[in-house]
């Protein structure tokens, strides 16, 4: 019978056995840092936009998250970036959580930034102390939110009264 007949016998094909999972290496396409060319991938996008970093602490990795972003995105977080570092004197940058955060020595995290598709959501940890208050509310009783939307105008005013008074404030401790 001719091997590309329909009807011929299965029975007599012998199968291949199949290399355990535990014994094969990982193949190159599921590395995430680096691409074949040795130059460092983008960082994976997460749903909404928010870029994959590593946990670190500095200047640096803050930086890197503000690059991966996109659109609106990317000024915004830009923008409240230079904000914080012009109006708090100290202060200390970190991405945790996929986040950037900003603390104090000594004092814990006063403020996170969280971007998702449609908005870049600010988080004062302490903002239910702050005057006035931001004003998205919390499930927390300590913290409250401000989203900054595309094409809304930062109130760069009221924002460095907000950075200035959760600075001076107890922050978060992971």
């Amino acid at each position: 019978m001719d091997a590309r007949s329909p009807t011929r016998d299965k029975t007599k094909a012998k199968a291949v056995p199949r290399a355990s999972k535990a014994k094969t290496a990982p193949r190159a396409s599921k590395v995430k840092t680096a691409s074949r060319a040795g130059k460092p991938r983008p960082p994976e996008l997460l749903s909404g936009g928010n870029p994959r970093i590593e946990k670190a602490d500095g200047d640096a990795p803050v930086q890197a998250y503000i690059a991966a972003l996109q659109g609106f995105q990317r000024d915004v977080v830009r923008q409240l970036d230079a904000l914080i570092v012009r109006h708090v004197r100290g202060v200390q940058k970190a991405v945790k959580w996929n986040s950037p955060l900003y603390g104090i020595a000594g004092q814990g995290w006063f403020l996170g930034i969280h971007t998702f598709k449609l908005y870049v959501k600010v988080a004062f940890f302490s903002g239910a102390s702050l005057r006035p208050l931001p004003p998205g509310a919390s499930k927390g009783k300590d913290t409250r939110y401000l989203d900054i939307r595309e094409g809304d105008e930062l109130d760069e005013l009221q924002l460095s009264k907000w950075l200035k008074q959760a600075a001076a404030l107890p922050g978060f401790h992971p």
